[in-house]
């Protein structure tokens, strides 16, 4: 079938996938007709279509669809009635991945609030910026996390919860004894809407600060909808289409979640898509090659998904321990271009799954483009195709009109998974959702088959292993230092995280501060993630363009070449 008859015959054959349309903030959508209203309905779906099978393990704790369900009542109801948490209230959650993460979000979901995931390698500056600008008086916190926000809990009277390794503050509950308080686990009585927001997650823009990105209960659901969809076209499009599977050899599907849950990638592609198909969710709590092995093995894990770096390494570590993993029926990729080498490596080592990319971002609920199998094998560097059947892309020139095929642009998207704003920021929001169109800031092109390349971005962002950082961030942190007079940021080609931070900096007259001493200074004001991985040290200006704003590009050469000439070169693009 062609992808349009595949998408008009699965939409026709299965109600779940019926079109109807929705005006949303005045404009009007393509939305799937019969999908969840909300995310409860989702949870409520899944508990009794998939009964006493698991659906979420940790180490060796495991929850299946029905227990989850139970406990994410339980704590959404505890939330009401013990910590005074109110439709619309937002609730912020910083932790690494325990199973808490998740089964909060939920819980903050059900209740009609919204739920404010935070980057756990945030700085204790970071956590009082983010806290602060979404406005959340309950925040439930690991150990570390815990230690980090004390004090601005204590100095604003928030109600700081402690989960897991975390030492609880005299007279705050812990996560568990809120769980067991004893009430009855019905769902609590509150209307949600479609529309109403879920969760603020944070990305990093290319100003100082992060952007709180909002995001819908039918974004989210549209976006997890539209990957449903698009993995029941992939047979019917393939060219020969694939041998049916043997009744006795067809798996349950089991995901591996390696990525952090409070990014998209992890929450709304693997997390909340993997509760709505009846999976098994498998969490790390952070990235380790041989554990990974060892769970796909035990879990019998049928997709993972992670960054190219963690693919990469999986796909070595495999080797190594001679191990097939031949459970493994897809390997995805999100949050950083994979290297265009690589794709083929992946299908030679795994021949049995299919090798698939993706480009999403925070503002579309991780919705966006795909592309996997034979197709990605023979167009390596393309991002791919536009999920079906709700978005619509374009891309466009500086005077938002469409380029021709084969042209550079922006890439925009209209979609109903599109995120309702940016937090406190209407101007920002203006200017990057305009009659429905997201304006993504990547440039971009298209081919004649149809197949979208990302080509660049416009906006100063570093994607270190799949974490967006803020030039303007990381320079406006080296400019807290005595010595610094003008710092300049930009990304430095990496074969293991696709790029890593570099910066050069312009020191005053008389400065003794050197390259360590700044990445210590630095440990205070940023995410170790953040810190530049090299500082080119000078005494000159830094380079200007035309508008007197620094150079970035020039920059960027004049401290490679620099390196190159003292005998040190760097994997330059």
């Amino acid at each position: 079938m062609t992808p349009e008859d595949a998408q008009a015959h699965i939409a026709a054959s299965d109600p779940r996938f019926a079109l109807t349309e929705a005006v949303i903030g005045g404009v009007r959508y393509p939305v799937f007709a019969n999908a969840p209203a909300h995310l409860r309905v989702l949870l409520e779906d899944a508990a009794p279509a998939y009964g006493d099978r698991d659906a979420l393990v940790y180490q060796d704790e495991r929850w299946s669809h029905a227990e989850l369900c139970r406990e994410v009542r339980r704590v959404a109801n505890a939330l009401a009635d013990d910590l005074g948490v109110r439709q619309g209230d937002p609730v912020a959650i910083a932790m690494r991945n325990y199973p808490e993460l998740p089964i909060l979000i939920l819980a903050v979901a059900a209740l009609g609030a919204v739920a404010v995931p935070m980057n756990a390698w945030w700085s204790e500056q970071e956590l009082a910026y983010g806290l602060t600008d979404c406005g959340a008086r309950v925040v439930f916190a690991d150990g570390p996390r815990h230690q980090r926000i004390e004090r601005l809990a204590a100095d604003n009277g928030l109600a700081l919860i402690a989960v897991r390794d975390a030492e609880a503050l005299p007279g705050r509950p812990r996560y568990e004894q809120l769980r067991d308080g004893g009430r009855d686990d019905r769902w609590p009585d509150v209307t949600i809407a479609p529309d109403d927001d879920f969760a603020v997650l944070y990305s990093s823009g290319s100003t100082g600060n992060p952007k709180g990105v909002v995001l819908t209960h039918r974004g989210a659901i549209s976006a997890v909808y539209s990957w449903i969809m698009a993995r029941l076209m992939a047979p019917l499009v393939a060219d020969p289409p694939p041998p049916l599977p043997e009744p006795d050899k067809v798996q349950p599907p089991s995901f591996l979640v390696v990525t952090p849950l409070f990014h998209v990638t992890a929450l709304q592609s693997n997390f909340l898509q993997g509760l709505a198909s009846g999976a098994t969710l498998t969490l790390m709590y952070k990235w380790d090659p041989e554990e990974a092995v060892r769970l796909i093995k035990r879990e019998r894990i049928t997709r993972f998904t992670g960054v190219p770096t963690q693919s990469a390494e999986l796909m070595d570590t495999a080797r190594a321990l001679g191990e097939s993993l031949d459970t493994l029926e897809a390997i995805g990729g999100g949050g950083a271009k994979r290297p265009a080498a690589q794709v083929g490596q992946l299908a030679e080592a795994f021949p049995a799954a299919a090798i698939a990319s993706g480009w999403g971002m925070t503002e579309t609920n991780a919705l966006g483009i795909l592309i996997g199998g034979p197709d990605y094998v023979a167009h390596p560097e393309a991002a791919g195709r536009p999920t079906p059947p709700l978005q619509e892309m374009r891309i466009v020139d500086g005077d938002g009109k469409e380029v021709a095929t084969g042209e550079i642009g922006e890439l925009t998207v209209k979609s109903a998974a599109n995120m309702r704003c940016y937090l406190n920021q209407p101007e920002a929001t203006a200017d990057t959702v305009r009659d429905g169109w997201l304006y993504t800031g990547d440039l971009a092109r298209i081919d004649e088959e149809g197949l979208i390349y990302i080509v660049d971005r416009k906006k100063s962002i570093i994607i270190r292993g799949g974490e967006n950082i803020a030039c303007l961030e990381v320079e406006g942190a080296l400019h807290r230092h005595p010595d610094v007079a003008e710092a300049g940021v930009f990304p430095i080609p990496d074969e293991r995280l696709g790029e890593i931070v570099g910066a050069g900096v312009q020191l005053k007259p008389g400065a003794r501060v050197d390259e360590a001493g700044l990445q210590a200074f630095l440990a205070d004001h940023l995410a170790a993630f953040k810190i530049p991985d090299r500082l080119w040290l000078r005494s000159d200006p830094l380079p200007r363009g035309g508008t007197d704003k620094t150079d970035r590009r020039a920059l960027r050469a004049q401290c490679l070449a620099a390196d190159t000439e003292a005998g040190a070169p760097i994997n330059e693009e």
